[in-house]
């Protein structure tokens, strides 16, 4: 695996929620510099260092309502 990606979004308490796509790690912190850092960590454990990809792409989605 070369890259992995992860769906962040704002958490409704406050902070931040990352999810990967295709593989089964979820983590969240309460700002952006901890969530990079949570993911990374995330990754290392989930993976042994020989499949561990090199590249994490984070994918920021973010929901707006708007009154009609």
């Amino acid at each position: 695996m070369q890259e992995i990606i992860f769906s962040v979004e704002e958490a409704p308490e406050g902070g931040f929620t990352a999810r990967a796509l295709g593989a089964a790690i979820f983590t969240e912190a309460d700002d952006m510099e901890g969530l990079r850092e949570a993911v990374r960590d995330a990754v290392r454990c989930h993976f042994d260092e020989d499949e561990r990809p090199k590249v994490i792409r984070l994918h920021f989605v973010r929901e707006e309502v708007l009154a009609a």
